[in-house]
């Protein structure tokens, strides 16, 4: 990896734009479901993820994120609209969120907004302040589970 200005990165299916400090625009993975991509400190992301696999978000991210199961770190913070199966949170969510499957908020957690959720479980510490529903059981067909993390 070099360092200029700005760079191109190539990642794998994932090509990312740097220009210091920011990446603006769409970031898109494919193809690989076990893959795990981490959106480090000090990077500031406005725009649209659509990822597979697990995305681990210790940065900052402003925009739309789609994907299978997305970890905000301690020291992560996202301001997005978000559908996913899983999700975790152990730094800063704010914004509309939907996990088909699971949300954990971590003691360090603050979670605010609207969510709607399968399953929800809050660590002692964590902090949820905003509008929940839950998804019953047999509101989720298999076809919703099965498009919900790739809907653009």
């Amino acid at each position: 990896m070099t360092s200029c200005g700005e760079c191109a990165y190539f990642f794998g299916s994932i090509a990312i734009a740097i220009v210091p400090g920011y990446v603006l625009g769409k970031v898109v993975m494919k193809d690989k479901t076990n893959a795990i991509s981490i959106i480090d400190k000090g990077l500031t992301i406005n725009g649209s993820i659509s990822s597979k696999g697990k995305l681990i978000i210790r940065g900052t991210v402003k925009g739309t994120i789609v994907g299978e199961t997305v970890v905000i770190a301690e020291e992560g913070s996202v301001y997005a609209d978000i559908t996913v199966l899983r999700m975790t949170i152990g730094g800063r969510y704010e914004g509309a969120l939907q996990a088909s499957e699971e949300l954990v908020i971590l003691q360090t957690g603050n979670c605010s907004g609207k969510v709607v959720c399968k399953d929800l479980a809050i660590e002692a510490g964590g902090r949820l302040n905003g509008d929940v529903t839950r998804i019953a059981e047999d509101k989720i067909s298999p076809k919703q589970r099965e498009n919900a993390p790739t809907k653009p």
